[in-house]
């Protein structure tokens, strides 16, 4: 069984499609996610998310923004976030997605 996971930027969508189980970092701390979890809103923290899908591990550093569960539907909205090869790349990528935001904030 599976679920329906949006990770989107105010720019694109960065990736969508089923899943089998999702990790993110929240603001309290990393949460996974299966199929029929309850109703949730959380706060992103600058981390990895992981995501399970049939036979392949897609993982992504995000930025800030917000996760909601409903109804077998995965919606992250965060304010930066970028593809990568492997979980150490994708924090990476999470930490310079940080900066850069700092930087053009001032």
């Amino acid at each position: 069984m599976s679920f329906h996971v949006d990770i989107v930027t105010p720019e694109s969508v960065v990736w969508s499609g089923d899943a089998t189980f999702l990790v993110a970092r929240t603001v309290e701390g990393e949460i996974g996610i299966l199929t029929d979890h309850e109703p949730l809103m959380a706060a992103l923290a600058t981390g990895v998310v992981v995501v399970e899908a049939d036979d392949e591990r897609i993982t992504v550093g995000t930025h800030g923004g917000f996760l909601q569960v409903v109804d077998n539907q995965v919606t992250l909205l965060t304010d930066r976030a970028e593809m990568s090869e492997d979980r150490g790349q994708a924090l990476e990528a999470a930490y310079r997605l940080r900066d850069e935001l700092e930087e053009e904030v001032g």
